[in-house]
């Protein structure tokens, strides 16, 4: 590669574009290098059957403060902002009435346990109740939103997000996944299909090894997951063992979507949810019609995703249609055809979902986001410390290394 920039940015997913656009406006030179086909990393509006369907983040949370949401409005993507149908059973379908009543307190309980009197392990299932009737709930619902078990959760990180988030969602028409890939700025330079193999710290800054060659830079933002960085898929300098280890003390968990497409006649109503089993942690969310489209996005979170992810997609597909089918009837098959997978977990560059600290290891995030030696920048949504497992925590974090990388860069450029 023949190009010599201030920074290399390493990642083009929600991070690494946000970097970018801070960066198109400095008078630092840029390049994006990302090791997958595409831009967007965990954001990827997929195109089937005519659909854009969002196989990774589809929800602009805390909509009513997410950069994401000016960044839509200012670029001409339509937004609806009708709340989701995530906390209604649609008919009570295997779920009553009073059922979900009583799941909905147990699962406020274990909240107020967990603001209120933190288990000194930090360990987030330490606040269930023993032998708790929903137990089991609280568990997919954990699985859903931070891809794991609550034994893997950290008491103190799961309230930082909790306590920041303003539980108002809302959706991008076109894809939350179109809209990131859209964002990148025209003028920095992008390297698709580019993996990079090591970093290296020589006296002028960084040098970058690649298949197509090594590239020699003054600085680099690293927005890569934590999977990769835990892996050892970069080979890093041993000074950056520490941020390695940080990496380890937030893992990706597993979340996946299945979508099924509707065919024909069907009691499926637009912009409804039901969970297959709430008994069951390893149940999937089905979210029936989005934006009123033919398909039924069926989230796998947690001990579900690891059996998609070690039995495949087929075996999925199954599941979420035996769900489908116990809960509206078995004629309900003939109308459900298996449209797309997401497979995040099996993805080398990617490695999982989104990240969660492991118990007693919150404080890893403001950890990893340290800068080393004014050249190398780590961003990403595990170095978010309250809105992390979004792409708008992954938006501010590619921000402030940028403006990290500006305030140490710009000013030795400029002598």
């Amino acid at each position: 590669m023949s190009v010599d920039p201030d920074v290399v940015i390493v990642g083009a997913g929600a991070a690494g574009v946000a970097a970018a656009r801070r960066l198109a406006e400095s008078g630092l030179s840029a390049l994006l290098l990302e090791a997958g086909q595409r831009v967007g990393g965990r954001a990827w509006t997929c195109d089937v059957a005519g659909l854009p369907l969002d196989l990774g983040c589809g929800w602009l949370h805390s909509a009513d403060r997410n950069p994401w949401t000016g960044i839509a409005e200012a670029s001409g993507f339509a937004i609806d902002r009708r709340p989701p149908a995530w906390r209604r059973q649609y008919r009570d379908l295997g779920f009553s009435r009073a059922e979900q009543a009583a799941a909905a307190a147990a699962f406020a309980a274990w909240s107020e346990r967990l603001a209120t009197a933190p288990p000194p392990s930090d360990v987030a299932a330490d606040a269930l109740e023993a032998g708790g009737e929903w137990n089991a709930y609280l568990q997919a619902m954990s699985g859903f939103i931070s891809g794991a078990g609550l034994e893997r959760i950290s008491a103190a990180d799961y309230l930082a997000y909790d306590a920041a988030s303003t539980e108002c969602n809302w959706r991008v028409t076109a894809g939350y996944g179109r809209l990131i890939a859209a964002s990148l700025p025209p003028k920095i330079p992008l390297r698709l299909a580019t993996r990079v193999e090591a970093i290296a710290l020589d006296r002028a800054g960084v040098s970058i090894a690649t298949p197509a060659g090594t590239i020699a830079a003054r600085g680099a933002i690293l927005t890569v997951s934590t999977a990769v960085l835990a892996g050892g898929a970069i080979r890093l300098p041993v000074a950056l063992d520490a941020w390695r280890h940080a990496a380890s003390c937030l893992p990706l968990g597993r979340d996946e979507k299945l979508f099924l497409e509707i065919l024909g006649d069907s009691p499926f109503a637009p912009e409804t949810q039901v969970l297959g089993d709430p008994r069951d942690a390893r149940t999937g969310a089905h979210y029936i019609r989005p934006l009123g489209r033919p398909v039924i996005e069926c989230f796998i979170g947690g001990e579900g995703a690891r059996m998609l992810e070690e039995e495949g997609p087929a075996a999925g597909f199954a599941r979420a249609i035996d769900q489908l089918a116990a809960l509206f009837g078995s004629e309900v098959r003939r109308c459900l055809r298996p449209l797309v997978a997401s497979h995040w977990s099996r993805m080398d560059h990617v490695g999982g979902a989104y990240s969660h600290a492991l118990p007693g290891r919150a404080a890893a995030r403001g950890d990893l986001a340290r800068p080393f030696e004014d050249r190398l920048f780590f961003a990403g949504e595990a170095t978010h410390r309250d809105d992390f497992s979004t792409a708008h925590g992954a938006y501010q974090s590619g921000i402030r290394a940028a403006e990290e990388a500006l305030a140490a860069l710009a000013p030795r450029r400029a002598e």
